[in-house]
């Protein structure tokens, strides 16, 4: 509940002392929610922010290079002379309003990052009327919270316990307080609709795991604390669906995972990441026939491993099933990436791979991620001619169950390709449209590397492998695609 910080100097911020059972939490059917909200309120903020973007005043001379501003060149062509700048000022303001939560005495606020990543000015408002200026103090924008702090902070802030968001369970009550569309001291109330929701940043999507409710959620809410019926922070209201598109959804951010990274927005002002040095997939119901691995079964899928990197140290290879890390459940992809990202780098990370069937523990040093976050997307051009034909020469073969035309890889492909010299693969020269590969994702230009485990150097090795297969059963393809491999489940024939 929302009461008055400790003295200045103390945590950043305060936990819930033991998470009681949801369940526990829900007030009579007649109850209102008066009390809880009194008490809450004096806790969020409203937070107003102003950025300035600088307008440059070009003015080009005639005969100077064209083509930069067609409106330019076509004024200059017609009357001779340069496009006369309009009056108007140097420099554009722009003003947004969102909200936050205050989780100390010494002024820290916690707040989305899309509030206040471009700010220049931020002014907090609290629920008295008070208003203060305030600075950032650490921004993540890969998870969309940042930290605030009051300039002079007065005394006798109230300030907000932060809960834990893992015990949610869908169907738990939760309670927004902010200021949507600027209206101050708005509360909303629904209930947990969904956990685990990605998908939803604009970005990459990387570390989303937001919570769903269907308490309203607007413009100006952003920032504001999600509480339970404890009065315990759960999350961050961050996101909502576009009106148009549909009403009652809205997201917000896990507090236990703003809660790992505080720490660093506090000390460096940004958040450094653990990196594994793998790329992984969850498992679909295809991938776990393909590998032969029992129904249900969840994890996440090593697609490939970065060279010399800590995975590669400690003997993951592509085609294991991470299913636990530190003793925890890997359920997917994105909790493994999760997980490892909030190892700081230089820590040791146990993990269990199913490989073949048989359990393996493996453990590692965290190395820190890269800065650029798009390099697993690099990559996905595609190669080849559009007639099929397989440049550099040599018999194209078709494999009808699959629905692709194969021919061997030739040093000449393998440059066009981008492939290392020397490599072996069979390329995919063309893909039958609504076949079983062009389904499954396959391409044409993609290097097919293995089937069913078993390494394949020209299109009679494939051949081989997919006639002894009955139509309906997954074949694993390994293929190279620019600088990437992936599995992937092809139900040969097509499904049936």
């Amino acid at each position: 509940a929302a009461t008055q910080a400790p003295r200045p100097g103390g945590d950043l911020f305060r936990e819930a002392a033991a998470t009681q059972p949801a369940a526990e939490a829900q007030v009579p059917a007649q109850a209102s929610l008066a009390p809880i909200i009194e008490r809450l309120k004096p806790a969020v903020v409203n937070i107003s922010t102003t950025t300035v973007t600088k307008h440059p005043r070009v003015q080009r001379m005639p005969g100077g290079p064209r083509g930069q501003d067609p409106f330019q060149d076509f004024f200059e062509r017609y009357f001779g002379q340069p496009m006369p700048m309009p009056e108007g000022p140097d420099e554009l303001r722009g003003q947004s309003l969102g909200s936050g939560f205050i989780l100390n005495a010494e002024g820290y606020i916690l707040t989305n990052n899309h509030v206040v990543k471009d700010a220049t000015d931020i002014l907090v408002t609290l629920s008295d009327g008070r208003q203060f200026k305030a600075d950032v103090v650490g921004k993540d924008g890969l998870t969309d919270v940042a930290l605030i702090r009051l300039g002079k902070p007065p005394r006798e802030l109230t300030t907000v316990v932060l809960g834990d968001s893992d015990a949610l369970r869908q169907g738990d009550y939760v309670l927004a307080l902010g200021s949507p569309l600027g209206l101050r001291d708005t509360a909303t109330f629904g209930i947990v609709s969904a956990k685990h929701r990605g998908g939803i940043s604009q970005g990459s999507g990387t570390y989303d795991d937001f919570i769903q409710t269907d308490a309203a959620i607007n413009p100006g809410n952003s920032g504001g604390p999600l509480f339970n019926l404890r009065g315990e922070v759960v999350g961050i209201n961050t996101a909502i669906v576009r009106p148009d598109v549909g009403q009652g959804i809205g997201f917000a951010v896990p507090v236990n995972l703003a809660k790992s990274i505080l720490p660093q927005l506090r000390e460096k002002g940004k958040v450094t990441r653990g990196f594994m040095g793998v790329s992984v997939s969850d498992l679909s119901p295809d991938l776990a026939q393909a590998f032969n691995l029992p129904s249900g079964t969840k994890g996440a899928l090593v697609q490939s491993v970065v060279a010399r990197g800590p995975a590669a140290k400690a003997g993951v290879e592509a085609g294991d099933l991470v299913v636990t890390m530190n003793g925890k459940p890997v359920e997917s992809a994105s909790d493994l990436t999760r997980n490892v990202a909030l190892v700081p780098p230089g820590e040791s990370v146990n993990v269990t791979v199913l490989r073949k069937g048989e359990k393996k523990q493996l453990t590692f040093k965290v190395a820190q991620r890269p800065e650029d976050e798009g390099v697993a997307a690099r990559g996905e051009g595609e190669g080849g001619d559009e007639d099929g034909g397989g440049r550099g020469g040599g018999k194209t073969d078709k494999s009808p169950k699959l629905g692709v035309s194969l021919a061997p890889l030739t040093p000449a492909m393998a440059r066009e390709l981008g492939v290392a010299p020397g490599s072996e693969g069979v390329v995919v020269t063309d893909v039958v449209d609504g076949g079983p590969a062009q389904r499954a994702s396959v391409r044409r230009g993609d290097v097919i590397l293995e089937v069913n485990r078993q390494a394949v150097k020209k299109p009679d090795d494939v051949a081989a492998v997919i006639s002894k297969m009955k139509e309906g059963q997954i074949a694993l393809l390994r293929i190279k695609r620019g600088d990437q491999t992936a599995f992937i489940a092809v139900p040969v024939g097509g499904r049936q």
